[in-house]
């Protein structure tokens, strides 16, 4: 479809997931108001609260609870945590055709591998996020801006249609040539700042203590030599430039790992600390500082399911 027709067409559009990120990108759509949103939760609302920058906005909001009762959509946000993938699964299959465009909100670096066995043939389209959501209710949600922009998607046909379905919101889309090397740096801010805030049950003020800035400097280490040997391109100072990076951010910023935490919901270890792991093992890199952050993380998940 051309850009400028696929600009003023209407969308259906399903968002899968109505958590801090998924929230933000539904109740974004919905007050723009220039398609038809539908979101896909485990139970109802009837209206829905975004606080974002330019201020509080009480929206009207279609939610389903029932895979069943869900019918195709044009597009898919997939908003939930990645290793609850497969437990979307349901609702992707009821969702989806070949026709459907799945955007996919998730952390990590392999979205598309990740996504597309459940996607019934449908294009998948990696986002990277950036905008820092906070659910603060079942029906509300707080977006805060964390950088120059709110999500990046490859400069291809499928990310340049995802930055159009945007047009009108107020999250700003960024396309890049270099979305590969984009991922791997998102996931080296997730390396460190997800568990560090997790393990400590503190916002990331805690990453401005100078030891413990120390200690991100060493897991950043490794994970820059593993995806340098993974092929990756990765500037020179990337450890240098990612702990610049995270000093921008607000001392009182949450983390995902961080919430899910407090609400005693399993961790996303195994897209961001376990894909570091992962890479390193393939490519015989040493990291036992994400390692020992793994079998941490991996410890509290245990806890959790135990409970």
């Amino acid at each position: 479809m051309p850009a400028s027709e696929s600009a003023q067409r209407r969308f259906n559009v399903a968002v899968v997931g109505l958590g801090g990120i998924g929230g933000g990108a539904a109740g974004s759509l919905a007050a723009a108001g220039r398609h038809d949103v539908v979101a896909c939760m485990r139970r109802a609302i009837g209206r829905f609260t975004l606080d974002r920058p330019s201020g509080v906005v009480e929206l009207p909001l279609t939610a389903l609870t029932e895979p069943e009762k869900a019918e195709p959509a044009d597009w898919v946000l997939l908003c939930t945590k990645a290793h609850q993938t497969e437990a979307a699964a349901p609702w992707l299959q009821r969702l989806c055709t070949p026709a459907t465009r799945v955007a996919v909100l998730q952390n990590g670096i392999d979205h598309v591998g990740r996504v597309a066995p459940f996607a019934c043939g449908a294009t998948v389209v990696p986002v990277l996020v950036y905008y820092n959501g906070e659910r603060l209710a079942p029906d509300r949600v707080r977006v805060r801006r964390a950088g120059g922009h709110d999500l990046v998607v490859a400069d291809d046909e499928g990310g340049r249609a995802f930055a159009e379905l945007l047009d009108g919101t107020e999250l700003r889309a960024l396309l890049s040539n270099e979305f590969a090397t984009l991922a791997w740096r998102k996931l080296l801010i997730n390396a460190v700042a997800n568990p560090i805030t997790a393990l400590t049950l503190q916002r990331q003020a805690v990453l401005r203590r100078p030891d413990v800035e120390e200690l991100c400097r060493a897991i950043l280490d490794e994970a820059v030599a593993a995806a340098r040997a993974d092929g990756v391109r990765l500037a020179d100072d990337e450890v240098a430039r990612t702990l610049a990076t995270l000093r921008t951010f607000s001392a009182d910023f949450g983390t995902s790992m961080y919430f899910d935490r407090l609400a005693g919901r399993s961790l996303e270890v195994e897209a961001l600390t376990g894909a570091i792991v992962a890479v390193a093992e393939r490519r015989g890199v040493a990291a036992p500082l994400n390692r020992a952050l793994l079998t941490l993380l991996r410890a509290i998940n245990g806890a959790a399911k135990d409970a």
